[in-house]
């Protein structure tokens, strides 16, 4: 069943519900929407502050580090005071002082083939901001078995990409799954981790905010998502 706007709603999202293309329907769309979003580190938080600031109604955060101070150079969620926290426990913190409105959870667990069928069920988009191939391909396996949309994004030194995975499309079947980009990971220590290779600090602000336009168009179903196309 569909949740309407409340007043202090209506006046916080107005600049969205005047625009022709989003409107009154759209908003409420995002308010019913539920958007697991998995790592909290240099995607996940520009992705978790504007999917917030957006007012997506329920928002999942996959997370079982710690803030450390080397995240601060790229991870603008969090500040000084949060090193040593708990990542998804400071981003819940944070998201709910942007937006008291929306619903948050916490998963402060490692995602993995035990327990990931059963938290990315509860959800209707998938955003992937992880870091390693193992938790990529479990994401994208488990969102296609559960017929859940995958949003996916990945960083590295300078490069970027974005696509939007396993999409409903109009005819009733699904549209191309990360597999179908690359069937197969890499073998172990061919490709470097940030930690090794280094990432500009702008870049997963600048990634994490396309990803975030996309489950926005997928939420709000409007616009065209990067399905079958891939964003570099």
């Amino acid at each position: 069943m569909s949740t309407p706007l409340t007043n202090p709603e209506l006046a916080r999202y107005s600049r969205h519900i005047i625009l022709p293309e989003l409107n009154l329907e759209g908003q409420i769309k995002l308010k019913n929407a539920k958007v697991l979003v998995v790592g909290a580190g240099g995607l996940g938080s520009p992705m978790l502050l504007y999917l917030a600031a957006a007012g997506i109604g329920t928002i999942g955060i996959v997370d079982f580090d710690v803030v450390e101070d080397h995240n601060l150079q790229r991870q603008v969620l969090f500040g000084v005071r949060d090193v040593g926290q708990s990542k998804a426990h400071a981003a819940k913190a944070r998201i709910l002082d942007l937006n008291p409105y929306i619903h948050v959870n916490v998963h402060e667990v490692a995602l993995r083939s035990e327990n990931a069928l059963e938290i990315i069920a509860q959800y209707d988009i998938v955003a992937d901001g992880t870091d390693n191939f193992q938790t990529r391909y479990l994401v994208n396996d488990a969102c296609v078995l559960l017929d859940k949309v995958n949003v996916y994004a990945s960083i590295f030194r300078f490069d970027g990409q974005v696509s939007a995975f396993n999409l409903l499309l109009s005819d009733g079947s699904r549209g191309p799954n990360y597999r179908d980009l690359y069937p197969t990971p890499p073998p172990p220590g061919t490709v470097p981790s940030c930690a090794e290779g280094g990432v500009l600090g702008v870049l997963p602000g600048i990634i994490g905010s396309l990803q975030a336009n996309e489950v926005i168009k997928v939420a709000a179903e409007i616009g065209e998502p990067l399905s079958g196309r891939l964003y570099l």
